[in-house]
């Protein structure tokens, strides 16, 4: 049966369950009861139903119509994976974007019923569409999974270990931060406070896990009270000796299936704390109706975002053993390219000796998320997977970009990288080096301390769009502490709004990648991961500025020198010097003559 078939077949199914129980539409979101980014098989639904594997869409079916709403990061993509399903590719301006809701208001009819299932529904987006579909008199219908009547070989809940983040690399102790928590609790005059975000719990009780691809974290909930804990965790996931010492700081265990009863075991007029961004609707319902609910954002995503100095030594520490494996993967890479009578390479071939260099380093885990390898036409799907059996072999003339990174126990990475393959065009140059302006551009920003993130944007587009280009991204996220590599609540992008929890303190690590993109023929994006540090009290405040810590030559057979000005060309020489000197003790051999030749100043 071809793929196209197989979906027709599902989505057939869908819709006479659909039937059966009087819904009009059905929404799968791109969701767990987390509202994590990357799913456990369980809850890849949308991916199931639609074959789009994009890690942001929504799928919603009508007995006449199929779509996936999703934004201009995988557009591309999305239009190659859905091609001839006669599923709809639905464009929205951002991932944030509700423009789905507004679709389903004007075509489901009053009287109507819209189902989505309230366990993988964010609180926000129960709101929104409760609010959309009321004023039309559509029913919104949340306690029907429809995906456990017809996907009948539906993958099980991940039955992985937890493992414990120790010291050196676990430099804040699993009480100190119990207490900070409560403390936070303290001044919402809350008793109770119910987490869900799996980064959240992995940062707060220092367990890690690998229950979801890419990010060390584990299936759970939290209910944290006053002086003792409640981790809702599978069956077995806990080894004896650490459910131990989980015990000794008031960490006591239950199973996961049990986090929806404590809240509606939850005492009258108590007070519990929750993030209406972090919780389902389905958490939320469950909450008992004497409880006062107080809302605001979890105290750990503030804390978990603002890396202690201890954390920031381990990361610099990190930093070096990324780039030497970096250096060693180039110096394979590149002497390969340039050979005429070599075997093919391929873009599946990158990623696997990418991964191979830094499996060779210590406390190196696993990829921070999939390897992005695309060369040419490919290096502009923004989220782009090579695939063995449709990848591009890497020949002729052209731009190669890599976007790839690690977990190590040390602090997580993500790098962007383009090289040239044979002679890059004047065209790509410009570009590329509009980019590397871009980067430069807000690498050596100052700014005021609380700045809300969002606005940092515009600084790394100003010398792109001063060319009349764009690019479908924003500029930079927030990344974790051997967690998740998109963290909040810092986001440096335009569909991002400048809200007071945005705002920018000492400690965030974010990257800076702006890129410009020509479909159908290449993609450039370059990208450095910053840390936020003070650098200047005056009479108007305190202002922090950027502390650059990827290791990684940026290659400057792509820069066309006409358009670098003297400060942009001394920041480029003085990051090769910073480069060289940190990363020269870490390599030896070709690594090492790779390294001094692509770090010489220009």
């Amino acid at each position: 049966m071809s793929t196209n078939d197989t979906r027709a077949e599902r989505l057939a199914q869908l819709r006479s369950a659909m039937a059966r129980h009087g819904i009009d539409a059905c929404i799968i979101p791109s969701s767990d009861p987390h509202l994590s980014e990357y799913l456990p098989g369980h809850w890849k639904g949308r991916e199931w139903l639609s074959g789009f594997t994009g890690s942001v869409g929504t799928f919603i079916a009508t007995a006449g119509f199929a779509g996936v709403w999703t934004d201009g990061r995988y557009v591309t993509q999305a239009e190659t994976e859905l091609a001839g399903s006669r599923i709809q590719l639905m464009k929205i301006p951002s991932a944030a974007s509700q423009i789905h809701v507004d679709w389903l208001a004007a075509n489901v009819h009053a009287g109507g019923t819209v189902a989505v299932d309230a366990r993988v529904l964010g609180l926000a987006g129960a709101r929104l569409l409760q609010e959309a579909l009321g004023a039309r008199g559509v029913k919104l219908r949340t306690d029907i999974d429809l995906l456990e009547e017809v996907w009948s070989e539906r993958p099980a809940l991940p039955l992985d270990p937890v493992f414990e983040h120790l010291p050196p690399f676990a430099t804040v102790e699993r009480h100190e931060k119990l207490a900070a928590v409560r403390a936070a609790m303290e001044a919402h005059g809350a008793g109770y406070h119910f987490i869900s975000t799996l980064d959240d719990i992995a940062y707060l009780f220092n367990l890690r896990g690998a229950d979801v691809s890419f990010n060390p974290v584990f299936l759970a909930h939290a209910l944290i009270g006053r002086a003792d804990a409640t981790l809702f965790i599978g069956e077995g996931k806990v080894p004896h000796e650490l459910r131990a010492r989980l015990e000794h700081d008031g960490v006591h265990l239950a199973p996961y299936a049990n986090a929806a009863h404590a809240l509606e075991s939850l005492p009258d007029g108590a007070t519990l704390l929750l993030d209406p961004r972090r919780v389902t609707a389905g958490m939320r319902a469950a909450v008992a109706q004497g409880v006062r609910v107080a809302e605001a954002v979890n105290p750990t995503t503030f804390a978990k975002s603002r890396k202690v100095e201890s954390e920031a030594a381990n990361v610099r520490a990190t930093m070096e053993q990324d780039g030497a494996a970096l250096c060693e993967f180039f110096s394979w890479l590149e002497p390969l390219l340039a050979n005429a009578d070599r075997a093919p390479v391929s873009e599946v071939d990158i990623d696997t000796q990418l991964t191979q260099a830094r499996t060779r380093r210590p406390h190196f885990i696993c990829p921070s998320f999939s390897t992005i390898a695309g060369f040419n036409a490919n290096g502009a799907i923004i989220h782009y997977r090579a695939a063995p059996e449709s990848c591009a072999t890497i020949e002729g003339d052209g731009l190669l970009l890599i976007d790839s990174g690690g977990q190590y126990l040390g602090g997580t990475t993500d790098i962007t990288r383009v090289i040239p393959v044979g002679t890059p065009s004047d065209a790509q140059k410009r570009d590329y080096t509009l980019v590397l302006k871009g980067l430069i551009n807000l690498s050596a920003t100052r700014f005021p301390r609380g700045i809300r993130s969002p606005m940092l944007d515009a600084i790394a587009r100003a010398p792109i769009w001063a060319a009349g280009i764009d690019y479908a991204h924003g500029t930079g996220h927030g990344v974790g502490y051997f967690l998740n590599v998109h963290e909040g609540p810092q986001t440096i992008s335009p569909s991002a709004l400048p809200e007071a929890h945005t705002a920018m303190e000492p400690g965030m690590i974010t990257s800076i990648e702006p890129g410009i993109y020509r479909p159908g023929r290449w993609g450039i994006r370059i990208e450095n991961l910053v840390l936020n540090r003070s650098v200047e009290t005056t009479e108007f405040g305190e202002y922090l500025g950027f502390e650059t810590l990827t290791l990684c030559p940026i290659d400057t057979r792509c820069l066309d020198m006409s358009i670098l000005r003297p400060d942009e060309i001394a920041w480029l020489n003085d990051y090769h010097a910073t480069v060289r000197a940190r990363l020269a003790p870490h390599v030896e051999g070709a690594a090492r003559d790779w390294l001094m030749l692509r770090t010489e100043a220009i």
